[in-house]
């Protein structure tokens, strides 16, 4: 790579880098819905046209601060799952990180898992990163299951069409039961996050850590995990 094109590579990386700081400046201050390529460009002092270069249309720029977000979230939540061997509690660590993250990042936090942007459809490539979070969870339900194994949750006879369907799709290793269970322990992870994070835990919960662990520690034993299941 010649000197000159190293230069461009890295002067592009640094405008990238300060369009989505940008652009994320007005998710704050105006919500993903108003997110304006011209508003960004206006506040760096570029001319519409340049940033059209990097970010040929709003929902450009929208994916890439999507796709930022899924990964940033997920560099916490596989960090925290390194703190232990024993499956419960790198559960209860993979959660705390999620909370953790979203209360941190709030904007970004709303951008993937609040209310959909009108107009915007994620692309495929947004998959990938989205589901970083969930395979660490079916990850620690699968050490469990090769390990000392799971309880089974219940399963109703009329939905086991479906839990077997689902297994199929993202854990064939593992019990239907255990598929099931984990599709909804994700489901209500966000949604105690999103609680919390969006107000509707105020004047109802007051020790949000304490509560959230312990919710926590109930998504783990519906799914089969319990403490010490090493």
């Amino acid at each position: 790579m010649s000197t000159a094109h190293g230069a461009r590579a890295r002067a592009r990386i640094e405008v990238t880098a300060a369009i989505k700081d940008e652009a994320r400046r007005q998710l704050a201050a105006e919500g993903a819905a108003r997110l304006s390529l011209r508003a960004v460009a206006r506040e760096l002092g570029m001319v519409s046209s340049a940033l059209y270069r990097y970010f040929p249309s709003r929902d450009d720029l929208l994916t890439a601060l999507i796709i930022d977000a899924y990964d940033s979230l997920g560099e916490s939540a596989e960090a925290a799952h390194q703190a232990s061997a024993d499956p419960y509690a790198r559960w209860i660590a993979v959660c705390a990180a999620v909370r953790g993250w979203a209360l941190d990042h709030p904007h970004e936090y709303a951008l993937i898992y609040g209310s959909p942007v009108p107009g915007y459809t994620a692309p495929d490539t947004t998959v990938p990163p989205a589901a970083r979070v969930g395979l660490l969870l079916i990850g620690i339900a699968r050490d469990a299951h090769e390990g000392q194994g799971l309880d089974r949750p219940a399963l109703p006879a009329d939905l086991r069409p479906e839990a077997e369907r689902m297994a199929a799709d993202l854990a064939p290793d593992l019990p239907p039961e255990t598929v099931t269970a984990l599709v909804a322990a994700w489901a209500q992870l966000y949604g105690l996050v999103g609680f919390e994070l969006f107000g509707q835990f105020n004047r109802v919960v007051e020790d949000r850590e304490g509560f959230f662990r312990h919710a926590a520690g109930q998504l783990a034993e519906g799914v089969g995990l319990m403490p010490g299941s090493v």
